[in-house]
């Protein structure tokens, strides 16, 4: 046996070195068949979607924009345990944690709380295991279409608390919507 023939894989193939024929040099068969593809393609349905008049579907699975949950009262659920900033691949989430005083008790829920959380929008990937992470379930990604808006400064797409904390009316519409079930 020997060393040409020897194949670890199993995949080893035999190529040959035939002159190509008058045909094959000239590519005119593979003109046609190209062609033809492209003549398929004119008679088939397009994909395109008129974006103003129709709006596509999202899919089920879709994650968009993070937002920090608050309970019925309008407190804040983080406790700043830090998990999703420990789960996220991207590394995107920092957070400094502050002991409660007790002026703050309406505003926060436990006597820890997340004074700085910030979300880098350039490194998040949205991959939801901030969300999966957090045992206060504080965080999560909404299916809003709205996601990063564009803009040219870096500071921009470092989203505080001051864009994350869900409004206090949602808040209190949700714990409506809550009692009322």
């Amino acid at each position: 046996m020997s060393i040409e023939s020897i194949s670890l894989s199993g995949r080893k193939k035999q190529v040959s070195n035939k002159e190509m024929t008058f045909w094959e040099r000239m590519y005119l068969v593979a003109i046609v068949k190209g062609l033809i593809i492209t003549i398929q393609h004119l008679f088939t349905r397009k994909v395109t979607i008129q974006y103003p008049e129709q709006v596509r579907e999202m899919s089920p699975v879709y994650r968009g924009q993070h937002q920090l949950k608050r309970d019925e009262q309008g407190r804040e659920n983080c406790t700043a345990c830090g998990l999703c900033a420990l789960s996220c691949p991207a590394e995107a989430i920092t957070m400094t944690a502050e002991e409660r005083r007790e002026d703050e008790k309406h505003l926060y829920r436990e006597e820890k709380y997340a004074s700085i959380y910030e979300i880098n929008m350039l490194r998040c990937i949205f991959c939801g295991l901030c969300e999966e992470a957090c045992p206060k379930d504080a965080i999560y990604l909404t299916t809003s279409k709205v996601l990063v808006p564009s803009s040219y400064e870096r500071e921009d797409f470092i989203f505080g608390k001051d864009k994350l904390v869900m409004p206090l009316d949602i808040a209190m519409q949700n714990a409506q919507l809550k009692n009322a079930n």
